[in-house]
């Protein structure tokens, strides 16, 4: 028996939105209620229920009695995400490096060994998570409530720009590596500026890689 159509359209949602952030589902694939019911094994109308959330999302445009969208992130979308992340997080590193630099040093160090071990690994997706941790860390010591706050509304698309990036060439992420160890260097160094400039070098690359 199949299970209530809020959890059911729980589990489409969850399905279809982990495709759309790890890069499964490529910009412009046209989705089936179908397909996606058969995959999670429930029936159509959850599944509309995922599309319509999904969509409130910006993340799929809806075409009816055809399916779904998945909307493409255009060059301005890539370019407005690395603008405000590179003027929130060089504001946040700042904040951070001067109100806890043990703790920001702890903190992106972890991340930084977790990355290698994943990358060491072939864990994809799981360096990426640990990417988005790595840069988190000075945002959440930043001591800004609403800045994490929109730096965590755009974890979706930082996500998506990541999977993209990986995919067409998985030696970008010992790339990625090289310039997290870089920026880790200034931070445990205690060097603000040095530590800024890295970071902001490093989005500039991200940024042309996307």
């Amino acid at each position: 028996m199949e299970e209530a159509s809020g959890t059911a359209a729980e589990r489409a949602y969850a399905h279809v939105k982990q495709q759309l952030l790890d890069g499964t589902l490529a910009d412009g694939t046209l989705i089936s209620e179908g397909a996606v019911a058969d995959a999670v094994g429930i029936s159509r109308t959850p599944v509309r229920e995922a599309f319509l959330a999904l969509a409130s999302e910006g993340l799929l445009e809806l075409y009816p009695k055809r399916g779904a969208l998945v909307v493409p992130l255009t060059s301005a979308d890539v370019s407005d995400l690395f603008d405000t992340r590179a003027l929130i997080e060089s504001h946040c590193l700042r904040r951070a490096m001067d109100a806890d630099p043990e703790g920001v040093r702890r903190a992106a160090a972890g991340e930084v060994a977790r990355q290698r071990r994943l990358l060491a690994a072939g864990d994809i997706a799981g360096f990426i998570d640990a990417d988005r941790a790595f840069h988190r860390t000075w945002m959440a010591a930043g001591r800004s409530a609403i800045l994490l706050e929109l730096y965590d509304r755009l974890r979706d698309r930082q996500q998506r720009v990541a999977a993209r990036v990986l995919a067409t060439d998985a030696r970008r992420a010992q790339q990625l590596m090289t310039e997290h160890e870089r920026l880790l260097d200034h931070v445990r160094a205690g060097d603000v500026e040095g530590a800024v400039r890295a970071l902001q070098e490093h989005l500039r690359a991200a940024r042309a890689m996307a």
